[in-house]
């Protein structure tokens, strides 16, 4: 397991290894979704696979169906019916995530700007399919702190006792604390908060530029790995790193080096980020034809050795 070091030290580390990459070793990432599918949360149900992406257009929640992690997909249409009466309806729908309840029904966690502020926060909606249609509640946003700055990128995480959590990022302010990932426990409906909330990490490293997002966890035999995005989507430099704890309160340790990037992928992928990782396989957006319009889908097969994550 590699630990955090300073930030000189790692400029250092990333000079050395970033030649190296394990991630161009284990093969070139598959291209899964050729067109804009951001910010994807995959999710598998019996035999078949579900892919849900942050608005594109008109469309609200892109979703996609496989019957093979690797494909082919094939993007279906909306998941989400209605945008919620708190919502702005044309504001768009960020970095869905979507959980099975053990009674069968499907929830749908997503951000979105309040009508009458502006102010980005979480809510829900529910299906009795996994592509929806998901109707959202009468309920109030889920998440809306107001000295967050913020709050996006919702992501469930299925503890071994059953237990529930949202993950979800603060966005921070400029002249302020800087952008935060925090772990919220879920009642049994999956749509009440329990308890205080946990901070899990910030935004604390140079390279990061003052932006971490997009959480997801992944437990090993007896590790909480802990993987997000940092630096600025738009960038080239945008990356995927993730950091490691003995429990889901922490404390996590990032590590040293960065896990999916640009030049770890030898130019395959541009700012590979967002990622979540189902059954074997990491799945990740990245900019497509070299510019900034459209972001599609990616997979790579990834494994936990020695509780560490390792591509291939």
């Amino acid at each position: 397991m590699i630990f955090r070091r300073s930030a000189a030290v790692i400029a250092a580390i990333a000079l050395v290894w970033f030649p190296y990459t394990p991630a161009y070793a284990a093969g070139a990432p598959r291209l899964l979704i050729n067109q804009d599918f951001p910010d994807p949360d995959v999710v598998k149900t019996g035999t078949d696979y579900f892919a849900f992406a942050t608005s594109t257009g008109p469309v609200k929640i892109p979703v996609a169906t496989a019957s093979a992690p690797e494909g082919p997909w094939r993007v279906t249409g909306d998941a989400l019916v209605n945008p919620p009466s708190w919502a702005k309806a044309d504001g768009g729908f960020w970095a869905p995530d979507v959980t099975t309840l053990p009674d069968g029904t499907f929830v749908l966690y997503f951000a979105a700007a309040v009508a009458a502020s502006g102010q980005m926060c979480l809510g829900s909606a529910t299906a009795s399919k996994p592509d929806g249609p998901y109707r959202p509640g009468g309920d109030p946003p889920l998440v809306c702190e107001s000295g967050d700055g913020g709050d996006i990128d919702p992501q469930t995480f299925l503890d071994s006792d059953g237990s529930r959590y949202l993950l979800y990022k603060s966005n921070g302010k400029p002249t302020g604390a800087p952008a935060a990932i925090w772990s919220q426990k879920l009642g049994p409906d999956g749509r009440t908060l329990v308890g205080n909330r946990t901070e899990l990490l910030r935004a604390d490293l140079t390279v990061e530029k003052g932006v971490v997002e997009a959480p997801s966890v992944v437990k090993t035999s007896s590790r909480y790995l802990l993987f997000y995005s940092a630096d600025t989507f738009q960038n080239t430099g945008y990356h995927t790193c993730y950091a490691s704890a003995p429990a889901l309160s922490g404390p996590f340790v990032k590590a040293d080096a960065q896990f999916l990037s640009t030049d770890l992928l030898g130019g395959r992928v541009d700012a590979p980020g967002g990622a979540d990782v189902v059954d074997g396989h990491i799945y990740f957006h990245g900019w497509l034809a070299g510019g900034r319009t459209a972001r599609g889908l990616y997979e790579l097969p990834i494994s936990f050795p020695g509780d560490a994550p390792e591509l291939g």
